[in-house]
């Protein structure tokens, strides 16, 4: 039975939060900056986590289990009766 292979592309450029949450970096903020303002600059180095759709698409591509940005505790864990 052969394994499961992760891509290792996409692993180098997102890292795995403690919770299960991917974190990324931004798309646009490494190249052609001088005509960007300094603000938008600043907001890129704001790290983004992964939607639910990204998150969907990314659990295909890493075998592995994730959660998207607007996932609560209460979704993940069943309530005890």
């Amino acid at each position: 039975m052969p394994k499961n292979k992760p891509n290792k592309g996409l692993l180098k450029r997102i890292r795995m939060t403690k919770g299960g949450k991917i974190k990324m970096s931004r798309a646009s903020g490494r190249h052609l900056r001088s005509h960007k303002s300094a603000s938008l600059l600043r907001k890129y180095r704001i790290p983004k986590y992964a939607s639910a759709s990204d998150a969907g698409r990314i659990r295909s591509m890493l075998f592995t289990k994730v959660k998207s940005q607007n996932q609560s505790r209460a979704e993940e864990t069943p309530a005890a009766e």
